[in-house]
């Protein structure tokens, strides 16, 4: 039987894009099947030892060019930004599953389940990208995620606080606009895919609002309180604007965390 950490590890650490989408395929449908264990005596590897592909090239964000939606290139330029944060939350995905264990079998399926549909959307996305003669990895890109990754690795609470919930939720802000966006520009292929992903990251982000939550119940702590602590360490006191308060709302948030949320702006 198949154990889910040397599955995460032969995602994480291969470079190929095709090889990890293939293993992470291969693991949904092993879950699937029930032939999956959850058990091992082994030790993570460093996250630094994580491989990714050699393109696209990685920048700051500020040094990634503006560009409108009414050209290809740019609704190309936005798909290929969507389709980088989608590959990085494969990645993400799987490091939670790899680097933090003795959790319940339940927490693996839960992230394993997130991994498969991570996967599904960026293969969605770079399917548009064909669509416009581009593939991932053609435009440069920035690695924002993975330095939260990067920061959370030895703290479980503060991973679930600060990516699903934080750096994941901001799509739950800012999706609905480019969806408008791009239905101003008639792009109703590149709609449908949006609102497919929008429709899963809420169930991403409320997995990790659940598990969030229980795991500061089980040590006791305020799980409002403990949030806004990780968030106001981690962006000294500011978070950016606007918050889509429904879409939070059903993806686990309070509304003590989301009003505290705003007093941060």
């Amino acid at each position: 039987m198949n154990n889910i950490f040397d599955l995460a590890a032969d995602c994480l650490f291969v470079e190929s894009v095709d090889a990890k989408l293939a293993t992470t395929d291969a693991a949904c449908k092993l879950l699937h099947e029930n032939q999956l264990k959850f058990c091992t005596h082994t030790k993570p590897k460093s996250i630094d030892l994580t491989v990714f592909p050699s393109q696209p090239s990685l920048v700051e964000p500020r040094s990634l060019p503006r560009r409108g939606l009414a050209t290809e290139k740019g609704r190309a330029a936005l798909l290929h930004s969507i389709a980088h944060i989608e590959f990085y939350a494969i990645h993400l995905a799987w490091d939670i599953i790899y680097r933090f264990r003795d959790q319940p079998e339940e927490f693996y399926r839960d992230w394993l389940k997130v991994a498969g549909e991570e996967a599904l959307h960026f293969k969605m996305i770079r399917q548009r990208l064909h669509d416009f003669d581009i593939d991932y990895g053609e435009f440069a890109a920035h690695k924002g995620l993975w330095d939260i990754a990067v920061l959370t690795s030895d703290d479980l609470l503060a991973r679930l606080a600060l990516v699903p919930r934080t750096m994941e939720a901001r799509g739950l802000d800012v999706t609905p606009g480019m969806i408008e966006k791009l239905k101003q520009v008639n792009d109703s292929t590149s709609v449908r895919v949006l609102e497919r992903i929008l429709r899963d990251e809420i169930g991403h982000v409320a997995i990790g609002s659940r598990w969030f939550r229980s795991i500061c119940s089980a040590q006791g702590l305020n799980a409002d309180e403990t949030y806004i602590s990780y968030v106001k360490a981690l962006f000294n006191g500011k978070i950016r604007m606007p918050i889509n308060f429904d879409l939070r709302k059903q993806a686990g948030f309070s509304e003590t965390e989301l009003q505290s949320l705003l007093a941060l702006e």
